[in-house]
């Protein structure tokens, strides 16, 4: 179960990633989900079961407002915080009817919830072995809201296993739940590499399909939600220092904020920045192949799941050093800056983009293979689930 669609957010990612990879190992797999788009009810062996949400697409049966989120979402701008008692019954409702019906029909030997929050919750009533993974929002939405701290505390009593995805993701569950700190495990996100892989393309034709027809030198990359966290204003900042005639920031991604940084783009006079929109992955892997170096300038991040996928394309990141990020980048692969410092963040880019400062992106591609690759993590998950199930027949 995740809150989140499987595109469009990390949550998301990492939940088709994880199922993808049990699939191939044999396991059965459904997910439950939110939706405002609708989806086949089968997609690569796994079953699917949306809850759909008020999207503009007049799904029949749909609930009549959008999918509530932590922050925002590039097809959501609802948040839990923002939902009134009748709209949180009805959303809670929703998701045990389809967790309901997929017990009686899929007969789940385990349940596997996104996000210590609403989700495992209500699993936590079925006596089936529940295991969760703290994506860091819900940490987020645990400090800002004390209306859904009930929520989460019995999530986090009932779980099996608690998944923890950095360590600064670790000591923050430590200490929001520390009662459950015995059942925390730390294992990072995975990445698909069937999906992300060094790509040999043509530039000028990639470009084309967006209407870019100058040919560059250089590519910078970024791809993310538009929202405040992604610190996209202090990357556009620092373009306004980096970019010349020679090289082309592309923008990958949603959100609340597309338009104010569009708006903030043109008041910066930025020549060679061009926001995409929304991609998919088959995008992003021919993005990251042809980029010099990806961005991630968060203000905050739990994982950066997109530092991942981009160096498994071969790109050098540079990111801030926050939350998850500092876990991943190392100086082999990528530099860190301070959050905030749009000024860093420009200088390391010109250093890559000058050749001060090299990197070899096979060396970029195998850390992120060798290292992530969902299909590393797997066996371990396999064995967290057996794990909670044997212990919750002993509670029987």
């Amino acid at each position: 179960m995740n809150h989140f669609p499987l595109t469009g957010s990390g949550s998301g990612v990492y939940t088709k990633n994880i199922a993808d990879s049990l699939i191939k190992k044999g396991h059965e797999v459904c997910i439950i989900f939110p939706e405002n788009t609708e989806v086949p009810l089968i997609q690569d062996k796994i079953k699917m079961h949306p809850v759909y949400f008020k999207g503009g697409n007049n799904i029949k049966g749909e609930i009549p407002f959008n999918f509530p989120c932590f922050t925002t979402h590039p097809r959501s701008t609802q948040t839990y915080y923002d939902l009134t008692e009748e709209e949180l019954k009805t959303y809670i409702n929703a998701f045990k009817d389809a967790l309901e019906e997929e017990i009686e029909t899929f007969n789940p030997d385990v349940i596997h919830a996104g996000h210590i929050w609403i989700l495992p919750s209500i699993a936590a009533n079925y006596n089936i072995p529940l295991i969760i993974t703290a994506h860091g929002t819900d940490l987020i939405g645990y400090e800002e809201s004390k209306k859904f701290r009930p929520y989460a505390e019995n999530a986090a009593k009932h779980a099996e296993s608690i998944i923890t995805i950095s360590e600064e993701n670790s000591e923050l569950v430590k200490k929001y739940f520390p009662f459950a700190k015995e059942k925390t495990k730390l294992i990072p996100n995975g990445y698909n590499s069937d999906v992300f892989y060094p790509e040999t393309i043509n530039k000028e034709q990639f470009l084309n399909q967006f209407g870019i027809t100058k040919n560059y030198k250089n590519i910078v990359s970024f791809a993310g939600k538009f929202t405040y966290f992604k610190g996209i204003d202090i990357l556009l900042k620092a373009a306004k220092t980096y970019e010349d005639e020679d090289t082309l920031t592309l923008l990958a991604g949603d959100g609340e904020l597309f338009d104010e940084m569009n708006k903030l783009a043109k008041e910066l006079n930025l020549k060679n920045v061009v926001f995409l929109k929304n991609q998919p992955h088959d995008i992003l892997r021919k993005l990251y192949s042809i980029a010099n170096v990806s961005l991630i300038p968060s203000r905050n991040e739990a994982f950066g799941l997109v530092v991942i996928e981009a160096l498994a394309c071969g790109a050098p990141v540079i990111g801030t050093n926050s939350g998850g990020i500092p876990d991943i980048i190392t100086k082999e692969v990528g530099m860190l800056i301070e959050e905030e410092n749009y000024e860093e963040l420009a200088s390391k880019i010109k250093d890559i983009l000058n050749q001060k400062v090299k990197f070899d992106r096979n060396t970029c591609a195998n850390y992120a293979k060798e290292k992530y690759s969902q299909d590393n993590f797997t066996s371990i998950l396999v064995d967290i689930y057996e794990n909670g199930i044997k212990n919750n027949k002993i509670k029987e």
